[in-house]
């Protein structure tokens, strides 16, 4: 990285740039998916080092065409795909992958995670649509319920947090859906770094730079590191550094071995290491010795003493420095051509004694010799005797260390340790004028010290010193009453600490962990003791210390672990919605607020146990996925050995959507007739209070009811004849209307009171006539019976299929006169006309010829009738839509006028076509074609209902005659027939 900053810095001066660095280009906010309309920003990072007069525009490129340029380093953009960009003086980046997703889900996460990275995925539903039970996978296995917040925090990523991840959610309709895919790749923040050295081999006295190399990723590069170097596992001089160099001024062969650095980020924490190398330091080729004349082991004081410096294998002009040891200043420099200098003492004192040696200097390069002694002999003075630690008074155990000194004296000189005159040690020294003498103090050793001191030229005593032992208290022991590391809260327990050595008064202190409990002082040793009723923040770790003055010792730990008995539990259950249905997962959650682990729990629905789970801590919870059977009460129960508690009572209610409805009619009858009152009753079999249901006739609303505690409900109809028809009904409890299959059923409508009509040929009716007595009801349900009575006694029945009235002809004869009445009834009651009187007259004068005449004219005008008739019965309904001559509506009743009916109508009468133009204005129907043929029918008397034969009457019958007519419809401008009908006569002739 230095030699990287080197080229940049230096590029300018040498008339050469650096090589162009790679853009770097980050999303804001830092997530790679994003639903459509949402800002993401583009940013695009380049070189550092990019000169100010220079205006090079940032690029954009969108899958792989350049779509912009920018002064600003930011881009906004709105399209899924990848994304490149390009800084002024860097090339272009890595591309980046945007998606703007139509899902109702995703998960959003950062573009890129290094080690030590904090990250935070987000799962997020679409606007408007509201979502429970969000869960977050990882590699499809359950990571994380994300009840309260859409986040998912990774305080500091590391390698195990690399896999796929991917959430969930259900919807108000109960439908799940899960979000996209996101793989996450943890990436190294800096590769280990590399230690590099000037030199692996260098020689002794050189300057030697050690450089700690290592690269940060560009999306890193705002990362600030930090530097250690170390030597056989010690730390290099201050430690942490923000430079990656350490220098060794002047390296030495002492400095000689294994050597490595690490390198840390400040904030993330995270740290690599070297590999290990080795230095090894060289001597150099340089020779400086020095010696002396004469050459003594010690010299007299006044005594001529030279010290010679020979320098062998340094070039060039050499300068020659003269150092003692004892001062560290130079006693002579003297500069000449020659490779060799002197130092020259004319008369040695005493304070000449001590390390010489001598340092040869080109200018360059600097090389010491080693050092010699001078030795002057000198006789000793009396020596000092001193205490270390100092001080009269020690603590028993103490290590003390006597010290004796002559401040005079020539070197080697033997010293002597005496306690109240008994030798204790004896020890000679060359190098240095102080003789210590190190033991560990009991009790006996209180009394007087002295030291002798003596280099041959005669024995010198010190002053005695005086040391009492005081003895510092032992460990103390702590134990515990009653003993055992249990207790239950509530109990009261004794802490007991004594000493078993140490001189009173001793201070007592008793410890929770580092909390003081008391203390208490003992004057005349024994123990000392401290009461107290243990609560569960009492459990933990105990000690006491004693101290005299001499000291402080604490005792061994007790731990002590006060159980509590469990709280009252608190049942919780947390349900995606309000009111849960069946379908939804609720949880469970037991906790009992206090209570030492491990505590048991137990769930019972209805004192039913659903399961048991045993925690350490926060509870346990328990999912159940809903059906109607898990309505009722829930409670649980918790345990850890001291009595169990139990929770109060949670009532949960689950909303069941109704089932399909059934709708029952209930009526007092097998046939429903108007005027009863049919109760509709609709219920669903399934479905959760309160239940709302509509009732509905041929797809109009008939009424509505509500059913608060379930069950079905009824609506009552007074049927009319309009109700028939199709039903059906609707359950709702807001969880989704269900339909009831249609039921069908007909309203009969018992007849009304018959209207009898007697229909004759004049208005006085004769003997010999034919009367039609016509019974019509205005009302009632087919098929009708009809009855005809004269003076209460049966004349016929007649049967209307379909509704409509019936006629019965009666030729007359005298007895004919009197009452008449008619009857109907459909099966619902029958009903009674009025009576009507007819009043017959007897027949005068013949009558054949005239009716003979009138039989040939009537048939005309019946067949012209008959062809009119046919004729209005088509086209009146085409033209005004009016009903077919098949409604039952536009049966004959009692209203129509009756025509007269003839009889002796000659059978050799043969009838001709009548031929109508009943061409309305502007219809295609141009004519209606009328053929007539006359047969003759021996039976056709016998076959007719409506005749009756009576001896005594006047009008003789002849062989019936029958007469049919056929009836065509043609297209204007047509002949191809439409339609034809055929219409039959049938009539006798006296």
């Amino acid at each position: 990285m230095l030699l990287w900053v080197s080229l940049l810095v230096l590029a300018p001066i040498s008339g050469q740039f650096a090589t162009s660095s790679k853009s770097v280009i980050s999303v804001h906010p830092p997530w790679t998916v994003a639903f459509p309309g949402e800002k993401v920003k583009l940013v695009c990072s380049g070189s550092h080092f990019k000169r100010p007069e220079m205006s090079t525009p940032y690029r954009w490129y969108y899958r792989g065409k350049q779509i912009s340029e920018t002064s600003s380093n930011t881009y906004e953009v709105h399209d899924s795909g990848e994304y490149r960009c390009q800084a002024p003086d860097s090339i272009k980046s890595s591309s980046v992958s945007l998606l703007f997703s139509q899902a109702t889900l995703i998960l959003q996460a950062p573009l890129y995670v290094f080690e030590g990275d904090s990250v935070v995925l987000r799962c997020r539903a679409k606007a408007g649509v509201a979502l429970t039970n969000v869960i977050l996978y990882k590699n499809d296995r359950l990571l994380a319920f994300l009840s309260n917040t859409s986040d998912f925090h990774i305080r500091q990523a590391d390698l195990k947090d690399n896999g796929a991840y991917k959430c969930s959610g259900f919807k108000k309709d109960s439908s799940s859906v899960v979000s996209n895919r996101v793989k996450i790749q943890v990436q190294e923040l800096f590769p280990p770094p590399v230690m590099k050295a000037s030199s692996f081999q260098p020689i002794e006295g050189e300057l030697v730079t050690l450089t700690c190399e290592t690269q940060l990723p560009s999306q890193k590069s705002d990362v600030r590191l930090q530097f250690c170097f170390f030597k056989d596992g010690q730390t290099l001089q201050s430690g942490w550094s923000s430079s990656p160099e350490f220098q060794i001024n002047t390296i030495w062969r002492e400095d000689s071995g294994s050597y490595w650095c690490q390198a840390q980020a400040v904030t993330s924490l995270v740290w690599k290491q070297s590999q290990t190398s080795k230095i090894y330091v060289q001597r150099g080729v340089a020779k400086v010795q020095i010696h002396t004349l004469p050459a003594l082991e010690f010299v007299i004081p006044g005594q001529e003493l030279v010290l010679i410096c020979s320098v062998d294998g340094v070039p060039g002009l050499v300068r020659i420095s003269w150092y003692k040891t004892s001062n560290k200043e130079s006693m002579k420099i003297k500069i000449q051509n020659s490779l060799k200098a002197e130092f020259k003492i004319s008369m040695v004192k005493n304070s000449d004694a001590g390390e010489y040696y001598c340092e040869a200097n080109n200018g360059g390069l600097s090389f010491l010799s080693k050092p010699v002694t001078i030795n002057v002999k000198v006789p000793v003075s009396p020596p000092g005797l001193t205490l270390s630690p100092p001080g009269d008074r020690a603590l028993e155990g103490d290590m003390v260390t006597l010290l004796c000194e002559a401040q005079r004296g020539s070197l080697p000189i033997q010293y002597q340790f005496f306690r109240e005159d008994v030798f204790l040690k004896e020890i000679e020294v060359t190098s240095l004028r102080t003789s210590s003498f190190s033991f560990s103090l009991t009790a006996e050793h209180s009394g007087n010290y002295y030291c002798t001191a003596d280099n041959g030229l005669g024995a010198q005593r010190s002053r005695a010193v005086h040391l009492s032992v005081i003895v510092p208290v032992s460990h103390p022991v702590l134990t515990l009453s009653p003993p055992g590391p249990w207790a239950v809260e509530g109990d009261l327990m004794t802490l007991h600490c004594v000493a078993q050595k140490g001189s009173p008064p001793i201070q007592y202190r008793f410890y929770h962990g580092d909390v003081t409990l008391g203390s208490s002082s003992v004057p005349s040793g024994g123990g000392a003791s401290f009461s107290f009723s243990v609560t569960s923040e009492l459990s933990g770790n105990y000690h006491c210390t004693a101290d005299n003055g001499f000291g402080s010792h604490k005792s061994e730990a007790i731990s002590l672990s006060v159980t509590v008995p469990v709280s009252r539990p608190v049942l919780t259950i947390r349900t995606p919605r309000a009111q849960p249905v069946v379908g939804d997962i609720v949880e469970l959650h037991c906790e009992a607020q206090r209570g030492s682990p491990p505590i048991l729990y137990q769930f019972y629905h209805e004192d039913v146990i659903l399961g048991s789970s045993s925690t350490p801590s926060g509870g346990s919870s328990l999912s159940l996925f809903l059906t109607e059977e898990h309505s009722g009460k829930y409670a649980c129960v918790v345990s850890n050995g001291l009595g169990s508690q139990r929770s109060d009572t949670v009532s949960l209610s689950v909303r069941v959507p109704v089932s399909h409805a059934v709708l029952t009619l209930r009526a007092p009858r097998a046939q429903t007739v108007e005027g009863d009152m049919v109760e509709l009753h609709c219920e669903a079999r399934r479905g959760s209070p309160p239940i709302w249901y509509q009732f509905y006739h041929e797809d109009v609303t008939l009424g509505s009811s509500s059913a608060p505690s379930g069950g079905g409900a009824s609506f009552n109809l007074s049927l009319t004849a309009e109700h028939s028809g199709n039903y059906f009904c609707k359950a709702n409890n807001d969880l989704g209307a269900q339909h009831s299959e249609v039921v069908t059923f007909n309203v009969l409508v018992p007849v009304s009171r018959p209207v009898l009509t007697l229909r004759a040929p004049r208005s006085q009716a004769m003997v010999g006539d034919m009367v039609e007595l016509h019974c019509e009801v205005q009302r009632g349900s087919p098929p009708i019976l009809y009855q005809f009575y004269h003076e209460n006694v049966t004349l016929e029945s007649s049967s209307a299929p379909y509704g409509g009235g019936a006629s019965f002809n009666l030729s007359l004869t005298t007895q004919h006169s009197g009452n008449y009445s008619c009857e109907a009834n459909n099966g619902l009651g029958a009903q009674h006309s009025e009576a009507v009187t007819l009043s017959i007259t007897g027949l005068t004068g013949s009558r054949s010829g005239p009716v003979a005449t009138g039989v040939t004219g009537g048939l005309l005008s019946l067949l012209g009738l008959a062809a009119a008739a046919l004729l209005l019965y088509y086209w009146l309904p085409r033209k005004a839509g009016g009903k077919s001559n098949s409604d039952p509506s536009r049966r004959p009743s009692s209203s129509d006028s009756q025509e007269p009916t003839y009889h002796n109508v000659p059978t050799w009468i043969e009838l001709q076509p009548v031929y109508s133009n009943v061409n309305p204005e502007g219809e295609d129907v141009v004519y209606t074609e009328v053929r007539s043929i006359q047969k003759g029918n021996k039976h056709a008397a016998a076959s007719t209902p409506g005749l009756l034969k009576n001896s005594d009457s006047s009008v003789i019958y002849s062989q019936p005659s029958a007469w049919w007519a056929t009836v065509v419809l043609c297209q204007k401008g047509q002949h191809t027939p439409l339609e034809t009908h055929t219409l039959g006569l049938l009539w006798t002739s006296p």
